[in-house]
């Protein structure tokens, strides 16, 4: 039998209903960093996906970037988390949250006029959306040697945290040129200690953080998110399908739930050695990783469904199209028009406009 986006699949212990998986997104709706009974909703609603990916919760304060973001650093925010997953769970969906370290992208207003940290002070141009406007990006400051080991275990705790809140499981954040991929990425990293010069130095962060929250949860409660064809965030790798496939290769041994990979920009005539991922990133990375792979950006159903039957991912996650259908995955079935989004300007902040409110099929039906 043909494996499609409605087949279902195991991840760990866990037995997903569907391929459908709902991709991390900020929405940057979290005062205090607290989810709230409207985040609860917002989740639930989406809660037919095979899987729900939350959007980045903060390992800890050093790992903010962005105004009214949650966090998973603390017992407070996992009582606040727990509303959310038994809001998912009551409708029948899984959940993990995905713990996040913004790394370099951040600014001193979100700490106490401290600059954001980094693996190397290098930085790269750019703004900084903050409570305080836009924002010139600053440069970083090099995590000391000594400190690493509380940032590897400042994740782990926050899986445990999330555990605490009812999560499924949890998703490190990797990609989209945040702390573990400033450590892979050449470009970024410019240490000269054990974390930085060869590809196993500088892969070395993102396995001791992959290490750390198996060891606290187990493996069967994690996935990791990489985005090797990624080169936004000041990424830009000298050899991107080397750096992260040594990450990806020594990803197998952990038995993960699975591994999350990015579909990248169409590179230019300066970029080309991320010419080799044109063909799609799942494809350069599936010899190398034994377990589940998903992979994300610009799918569509007939686009998804091929990559799934071609077995160079197992499942496929949908960002902005979640976004405006609560019910994607029925749409999908029933090859249901989608809804058109609001204005960009719903994305992030703001309440219920472009967050709850958009309707089902069925709710669009009973207006009929």
């Amino acid at each position: 039998m043909e494996k499609n986006l409605f087949t279902g699949i195991k991840i760990g212990n866990i037995d997903l209903k569907n391929r459908i998986v709902m991709a991390p997104m900020t929405r940057s709706r979290a005062p205090e960093t607290f989810a709230t009974e409207l985040t609860a909703k917002y989740y639930a609603q989406r809660a037919s996906a095979g899987l729900i990916i939350t959007e980045g919760t903060q390992i800890s304060e050093q790992g903010i970037g962005y105004p009214w973001t949650p966090g998973i650093n603390t017992p407070e925010h996992a009582k606040a988390w727990k509303i959310v997953t038994d809001a998912v769970h009551a409708e029948g969906g899984k959940i993990f949250a995905q713990i996040w370290h913004v790394g370099r992208q951040s600014h001193s207003v979100f700490h106490n006029g401290e600059l954001p940290v980094a693996p190397s002070a290098v930085g790269f141009p750019g703004k900084q959306f903050t409570h305080k406007g836009m924002l010139d990006l600053e440069t970083p400051r090099a995590l000391e040697l000594e400190e690493i080991p509380g940032v590897v275990n400042d994740y782990a705790k926050a899986a445990l945290l999330a555990m605490e809140a009812g999560f499924d499981g949890v998703e490190i954040h990797g990609a989209n040129g945040y702390l573990v991929d400033q450590f892979i990425n050449s470009n970024s990293n410019r240490r000269d200690d054990k974390y930085g010069g060869s590809v196993e130095n500088r892969g070395r962060f993102a396995l001791e953080v992959v290490e750390a929250v198996v060891k606290a949860i187990g493996s069967d409660r994690v996935g990791i998110r990489l985005s090797p064809a990624g080169f936004n965030g000041g990424m830009l790798d000298l050899n991107p399908a080397e750096s992260y496939g040594y990450v990806i290769k020594n990803l197998s041994k952990f038995n993960l739930a699975y591994l999350h990979l990015l579909e990248g920009p169409t590179p230019n005539e300066d970029q080309q050695q991320y010419h080799i991922f044109k063909n799609g990133v799942a494809k350069v990375f599936r010899p190398m990783y034994d377990g589940n792979i998903i992979i994300n950006a610009g799918y569509t159903k007939e686009k998804a469904n091929a990559v799934i039957a071609s077995g160079d991912a197992d499942m496929v996650s949908f960002g902005v199209p979640f976004i405006a259908n609560p019910d994607l995955p029925e749409r999908f079935r029933v090859d249901a028009p989608l809804n058109q989004l609001l204005g960009h300007e719903t994305f992030y902040g703001g309440g219920e406009r472009g967050y709850t409110d958009y309707p089902t099929l069925e709710e669009v039906a009973a207006t009929v």
